[in-house]
């Protein structure tokens, strides 16, 4: 990636041919037309990410990235930093929700250090793709050097190829690090032009006295650090995090090998922008699962382009909600493959 907007960054086109043969696939079933509506839709848009009307995914990898955030010492959290590395060390355990709900969609789950303070140093089943010690506060200055942006987006870009030269079908992305809804907020109040009050929520739970000084830490990290809009790499090192620059790397990856995205809530959503600024038409490789509580989520996915499948109030992040939604993925191939056609039922079709 260059040191502008990632140039270098060719995406494949979706395969209408592919999405075509699935919708006469589902229409031939023993269903009336459209009948299992965004299951339907799932399914078609699955075959035109992947360029296969029958593709399926038993190789599916939750990638959590965990990252630490300068901005904490504002008080815009309700936990410590020092939970950010507690949280994944019990990952790496398997006793967060993130890992029940993996196992149940049949997928891995990979933890990267993008930069939790204090390094933690060699940990069997963690990734180190360290760009710094946590991010800088962004309430008096850049969280990062452009260079340390490009740095992060290119070893989520590395993450998702070697995941894909391993086999990987699915992907999906989680999250961990106290103070990454201050960041994702001014990356969407920065993206979409909306003020830092209607994109700004709870996060780990504050209360309104703290929400109104968390929306004014943010209205002052925009207004000292000027991010450009146009310029995603200016956004993502003026206010964003590491852990966020390397899902966006890891989504702009995936999609030039074809392989779907889950995303997972606020934090990816705001991820997802960067990779949308640096390669435009990303957003069709990816599948919203969820909307989140956290009211920014809904500005990034209408910026995006994306209608999430599911609102059952989750604010947890890690991955929790695009876990859910592989199932989802898991039923929409098993309906295209399983079902009998009206032939083959020898039931009398439906004539318009």
């Amino acid at each position: 990636m260059s040191s502008n907007n990632a140039a270098d960054i060719a995406l494949p086109a979706l395969d209408s041919s592919a999405q075509e043969a699935t919708r006469a696939r589902l229409d031939s079933l023993t269903k009336p037309p459209g009948s299992l509506g965004r299951l339907e839709e799932l399914a078609v848009r699955l075959a035109g990410i992947t360029g296969d009307p029958r593709c399926t995914f038993e190789r599916k990898t939750v990638f959590v990235f965990a990252a630490d955030h300068g901005v904490t010492t504002e008080g815009v959290s309700a936990f410590p930093s020092s939970v950010t590395a507690q949280m994944v060390e019990n990952f790496l355990r398997g006793g967060a929700a993130i890992n029940v709900l993996a196992k149940r969609a049949g997928a891995r789950v990979v933890v990267a250090d993008f930069g939790i303070t204090g390094d933690p140093g060699p940990i069997d089943g963690l990734l180190s793709r360290r760009i710094g010690a946590g991010t800088s506060n962004i309430a008096h200055g850049p969280a990062m050097t452009r260079k340390q942006a490009i740095a992060a987006v290119e070893a989520g870009r590395a993450i998702a190829a070697d995941a894909a030269d391993s086999g990987l079908q699915l992907a999906a992305t989680g999250e961990m690090g106290i103070g990454n809804t201050t960041a994702a907020s001014a990356i969407t109040a920065a993206v979409t032009g909306l003020p830092a009050r209607l994109v700004t929520g709870r996060g780990t739970g504050i209360n309104d006295e703290a929400l109104a000084h968390k929306v004014a830490v943010i209205e002052r990290a925009l207004a000292t650090n000027s991010p450009d809009p146009v310029d995603a790499l200016d956004v993502l090192a003026k206010v964003g995090g590491f852990e966020i620059g390397g899902l966006a790397g890891l989504i702009i990856g995936a999609a030039e090998r074809r392989i779907p995205v889950v995303l997972d809530g606020f934090i990816t959503g705001a991820a997802a922008l960067i990779a949308a600024g640096l390669a435009p038409g990303v957003e069709r490789f990816l599948v919203a699962s969820h909307r989140s509580v956290e009211c920014g989520h809904q500005a990034a996915l209408e910026n995006l382009g994306l209608t999430p499948l599911f609102d059952l109030g989750l604010r947890l992040g890690e991955g929790t909600g695009a876990a859910i939604a592989m199932q989802l993925i898991d039923d929409a191939v098993a309906i295209r493959d399983g079902m009998a056609t009206f032939a083959e039922a020898n039931v009398s079709e439906h004539k318009s």
